[in-house]
């Protein structure tokens, strides 16, 4: 009887895995193609071909649906990030950073919406700002190390600290890239040019 249970829970779990993985998918293609604020959660059920009911007992509203799909984005990212750093371990500094930073504008424009809402919620809540989100802290500590790796034979060490406080802010900026795209005409490259002309250290 036990064996017959234990099999029952699997099948469960996989089934809710299966779930979150389709409706995950189904909010990342309303949002890119809608906007978040113009996606019902009927539409996200319909689109990931499940019942209203199995969605709202995964998510009880939108809100804790983008924070998942947030998360969900992130990790991904950011192993992307690792396994780049990981395989170019022995190319220069200012090349893994320059590369980390075209990393970023590409998640930037894939989930531009999502950063704008955590913009949005920094600016309702000033507790909860883009300086305390674990996204820039972790695009914070990787940016530092290798500033810190591109400076390291400076006498007078620069503030890395401070200079990574300014990209990173300027890359969370929701409608940072929006409009430098947008309104100026910058291409992910030419943006991509102008923020390593800025912010790092030119040799």
């Amino acid at each position: 009887m036990k064996s017959g249970e234990d099999t029952n829970v699997r099948t469960e779990r996989r089934d809710a895995a299966e779930n979150r993985k389709r409706i995950l998918a189904a909010a990342q293609k309303l949002f890119e193609h809608y906007g978040v604020k113009e996606v019902s959660m009927n539409q996200i059920a319909i689109e990931a071909q499940i019942g209203p009911g199995t969605l709202y007992r995964r998510y009880k509203n939108k809100s804790e649906l983008c924070l998942d799909l947030k998360r969900d984005n992130f990790v991904k990212f950011f192993e992307d990030i690792d396994k780049y750093l990981i395989e170019h371990h022995t190319d220069a500094p200012g090349q893994r950073l320059k590369e980390v930073l075209r990393l970023f504008i590409c998640f930037g424009d894939k989930n531009h919406q999502l950063l704008t809402e955590i913009d949005g919620s920094a600016i309702n809540n000033r507790s909860n700002s883009i300086t305390q989100t674990p996204l820039y802290n972790k695009m914070h500590e990787i940016v530092v190390k290798l500033l810190s790796e591109m400076t390291a034979s400076e006498q007078n060490e620069p503030n890395n600290v401070f200079r990574a406080d300014m990209l990173v802010y300027a890359l969370l900026k929701g409608d940072s890239y929006i409009f430098q795209k947008d309104v100026r005409g910058y291409s992910p490259e030419s943006f991509l040019e102008q923020l390593c002309l800025t912010f790092l250290p030119q040799r």
